[in-house]
């Protein structure tokens, strides 16, 4: 069997390149293939079927583009993955890695112009790319006197061959409950109905899988810590399809689907085809008078199946409804997160002891297995929300560190350790990171968490207008890293799903943009994450997940309304990597109320003779301080 190494790949990836015969074209062949990780429903994690990015470079990491040459590789990724990539890519030699955010990184756009021959075609496999994304890589490369050309067949699936996995067909889909979702299917359905009829549209096709999840009332497991399931919805203003594998809805999903008043049809999914002969078909019998919602941030090839139908391309109603949390899910997130503080506690109070009295090695690997079986110990825990970030020292610097059995350390008391961890529960998503020192920090670090936490704090007490963009909060938590030349490459928030994804769009924190950012309003919840690194020495990374709410203001211009958030983690900053000679008396105050309100609501979880080590941990990490 030939083994199939990094230089290989690329070596049958090329020969394929040079023998696409596309629609239209004269000469045979394609000059650069755009290879991504994503799946036909452009989602942020994929299943390992759809891990072309990973399988073609090597890189694991969950963001980057690839683009293939004759004569050149290039991995797009941000700065969360600079280190990780180096380390990463196969081989090494062979590929060039872009670091995305960096002022003298041209894009993928910009580069392609300027670096391909002249008239040259770049193919793409248009189920895997947004068609935001398809119409910026066209009107560059266009304007540069190149072509950009969808491909009938994916080639690195050809490469791939027969030992690409399978899609996923055992994983069975549950129903979320009335009890945890506080809204019916049905009442979710007839709202997405009144904004179609405000917007004249007569079809909303629903592609992202989470928004299909919240919409139903299901939830599934074919995306790794992603509650979610393969399908696709077109929902009309008279009927719902479902494009899903009917075999494995469990009954009780089907029964609350009819209970909540969703009488749906239901189609074959066939990954990932079958509702693209549908769509067609769909378009064919539609009306001048129609028009269809489809968002710009579902696939190029779904967007070319409307044909010349009119569209609406906002994102959908769904996207919007879904961050906002109603009053049961509020409940349900707040619950979800002092269950996961109460297990972080635990283990925070365990690996202390294991470090400073018992001296028994704890590995990064090794802490991360006892805090999963902390949280599998509180109620409604289904699993974790991502891959668990255990980094001890000089790994702290890679921010989407994991480790493996090669990259394996002991944490000891002579470095920072930085976890950065979350968890599924049937009421809530949970993500925290929190940084600590078992020994004597360096001035630098306390220098440096100090300034991440006045980051954190500072943008936590913030005060804004109702619907103030997420973008527009950013500098607040860089402001004191800045003010000496510090920074850090990567946002400071997201927002978080209900029992759904992790990072949840449309919402974020973030020095870029977020182009289809509705505002921030009562109800979202968003996470709070400054942080610094140094490249081969430690990484510092605070987070919290907030819940936006209405501030309570002397005025309100304009009758506008003021918003700030509250936080709903509960795990103690470490007090002594902070320099309190920094901190101002409100930051001071700050600590101490979220210090007492973390053993006030924890403390009645920790009682009884098995929990001792945990609550003596709590009760000592939240003493007041003074600055």
């Amino acid at each position: 069997m030939v083994k199939k190494n990094g230089l290989w790949k690329l070596t049958q990836l090329r020969a394929l390149m040079k023998n696409v015969q596309a629609s239209g074209m004269k000469e045979k062949g394609i000059q650069a293939l755009i290879v991504n990780g994503e799946d036909a429903h452009q989602s942020e994690y994929s299943t390992e079927r759809d891990q072309r990015r990973r399988f073609i470079s090597g890189f694991r990491g969950s963001y980057g583009t690839v683009v293939v040459m004759h004569d050149a590789a290039l991995l797009w990724t941000d700065g969360r993955y600079y280190t990780q990539a180096m380390s990463e890519l196969d081989p090494p030699e062979a590929w060039t890695l872009m670091r995305e955010g960096l002022l003298d990184t041209p894009t993928i756009p910009v580069w392609l112009a300027a670096n391909l021959p002249p008239k040259s075609v770049v193919g793409a496999d248009a189920n895997l790319i947004s068609y935001t994304e398809w119409a910026r890589l066209h009107t560059s490369l266009t304007a540069a006197g190149h072509c950009l050309i969808p491909l009938s067949e994916n080639l690195v699936d050809k490469v791939w061959a027969d030992e690409q996995p399978g899609p996923p067909t055992t994983n069975f889909i549950k129903d979320q409950g009335l009890k945890y979702s506080g809204l019916s299917a049905g009442s979710k359905i007839n709202f997405c109905r009144g904004v179609m009829r405000e917007n004249n549209a007569t079809v909303l096709v629903i592609t992202a899988l989470d928004e299909i999840a919240y919409l139903l009332n299901w939830r599934g497991s074919d995306i790794p810590f992603n509650p979610v399931f393969f399908a696709y919805v077109i929902l009309t203003l008279k009927d719902i399809h479902i494009f899903i594998d009917y075999f494995r809805i469990s009954q009780p999903a089907l029964d609350q689907l009819k209970k909540e008043g969703v009488d749906a049809t239901f189609h074959p999914y066939e990954y990932p085809y079958n509702v693209h002969v549908y769509m067609k078909q769909l378009v064919s019998s539609c009306t001048d008078q129609d028009k269809i919602w489809i968002s710009n941030k579902s696939s190029y090839a779904l967007h070319m199946d409307c044909g010349e139908i009119k569209k609406h391309t906002e994102i959908t109603p769904i996207s919007v409804m879904k961050s906002i949390k109603n009053s049961i899910e509020i409940e349900g997130m707040k619950a979800a997160h002092i269950r996961d503080s109460v297990a972080l506690v635990k283990y925070f109070a365990w690996l202390e002891d294991k470090i400073k009295n018992t001296k028994e090695s704890i590995t990064e690997i090794s802490g991360a297995t006892q805090l999963e079986k902390f949280r599998r110990e509180q109620h409604l825990f289904v699993g974790l929300s991502f891959t668990t970030i255990s980094s001890v020292g000089p790994h702290g610097a890679i921010i989407h560190y994991s480790p493996t059995a090669e990259t394996d350390v002991p944490i000891t008391d002579k470095e920072l350790y930085l976890c950065d961890s979350g968890a599924q529960y049937i009421d809530g998503t949970t993500d925290v990171t929190r940084t600590l020192h078992f020994g004597e920090p360096t001035s630098f670090e306390r220098e440096c968490f100090t300034r991440v936490f006045k980051g954190q704090c500072r943008l936590s007490t913030m005060i804004f207008p109702l619907k103030t963009k997420g973008n527009y909060l950013d500098t607040l938590a860089r402001e004191s890293l800045w003010n000496v030349g510090l920074d850090y490459l990567h946002g400071t928030g997201h927002g978080v799903g209900s029992y759904l994804n992790v990072h949840e769009e449309p919402i974020g924190i973030s020095w870029k943009p977020h182009p289809d950012d509705p505002g921030l309003q009562p109800g979202m919840f968003l996470s709070n994450e400054p942080g610094y690194y140094e490249d081969g020495k430690f990484g510092i990374r605070l987070e919290n997940i907030e819940l936006v709410v209405p501030a309570k203001t002397p005025y309100n211009h304009r009758n506008r309304g003021f918003l700030t958030f509250e936080t709903v983690t509960l795990v103690p900053i470490q007090t002594n990597l902070l320099d309190l000679s920094m901190l101002t008396d409100k930051e001071i105050e700050y600590l101490n109320n979220y210090h007492a309100k973390c053993l006030k609501t924890l403390k009645p979880f920790l009682e009884g003779p098995e929990n001792v080590q945990a609550l003596k941990w709590l009760e000592k990490q939240t003493l007041p301080v003074f600055g």
